[in-house]
């Protein structure tokens, strides 16, 4: 099994599943004609570890993760997930309302853009417990209180549960965005550019929250960015993309201390020059 920095064992469910990875990814590619999006792409994430893919815009990493969120259909590869019920499937070949369940309750996706990830039109409350709803919860109560103490876990004034999003700011939007998310109690998140178009001192506050809740709920995740300063905080292992390929994977800190392709030198070395 691929080493992991800290990556916390899951609580509960069956104990040989921590023997298993969490998520197999085989021979994933996505075509638009003749430009890549991503080509061939496979990798395992292990229960509680965080993978960081990164590279220069156009570099695949969207696709990819679109691909493997379901955003995106892919032309060929698999998507192996380990469900709490039946143990590993192949995502792509569920059933569509079988998907859409998994995307409401072990899955969860944080947009780089919270709008897209937010119900504006509705209050902060609403957005938290909607996706409640959609697994079931009915008691009005409940779901309010989960809600206040969501926000509350993501640092927004809980006296703002009946505001609308669009009276926060960006940095509380996207806080809001990974409360509903992981109101949930989900075990694979996706991000992309999680910190994205925010301040420094907003994305910092916000890196060091989201440290604390992946790290605290022993969350695996996939994260997009083109900040290697991000991927340093958060992930456990690190891929880099060109050309809609995984040009080299590893260790994050091994990878960023001691790139070995070229390109990842570059994206290094870019960093340090700024």
């Amino acid at each position: 099994m691929t080493a992991r920095r800290g990556a916390p064992a899951r609580a509960g469910g069956d104990p040989s599943a921590q023997d298993r990875p969490l998520l197999t990814v085989e021979g994933l590619t996505k075509r638009y004609g003749a430009r890549i999006g991503c080509a061939d792409v496979g990798f395992m994430l292990w229960p509680g570890e965080v993978m960081g893919i990164v590279g220069e815009s156009g570099s695949g990493k969207s696709t990819l993760l679109g691909c493997l969120a379901g955003h995106i259909a892919p032309d060929a590869g698999r998507v192996i997930f380990d469900t709490r019920d039946r143990g590993p499937r192949d995502v792509l070949a569920m059933p569509e309302p079988e998907r859409r369940m998994l995307a409401r309750t072990d899955w969860a996706f944080v947009h780089q853009n919270p709008r897209d990830g937010l119900r504006m039109g509705v209050s902060a409350g609403a957005n938290v417990g909607e996706r409640l709803m959609a697994v079931g919860a009915r008691h009005y109560g409940q779901i309010r209180g989960a809600a206040r103490d969501w926000m509350a876990r993501v640092e927004i004034d809980v006296g703002r549960i009946d505001d609308r999003p669009s009276a926060f700011s960006g940095g509380m939007q996207q806080r809001l965005q990974i409360a509903r998310n992981l109101v949930t109690g989900p075990r694979l998140v996706f991000m992309d550019e999680p910190t994205g178009g925010l301040d420094v001192s907003v994305q910092a506050r916000l890196l060091d929250l989201l440290r604390g809740l992946v790290r605290g709920m022993g969350l695996s995740a996939v994260v997009v960015t083109h900040d290697l300063a991000v991927v340093r905080l958060l992930s456990d292992r690190l891929m880099v993309m060109q050309g809609g390929r995984v040009v080299e994977q590893g260790l994050t800190d091994q990878v960023l201390d001691d790139p070995q392709h070229g390109y990842t030198q570059l994206l290094v070395s870019s960093v340090l020059q700024v």
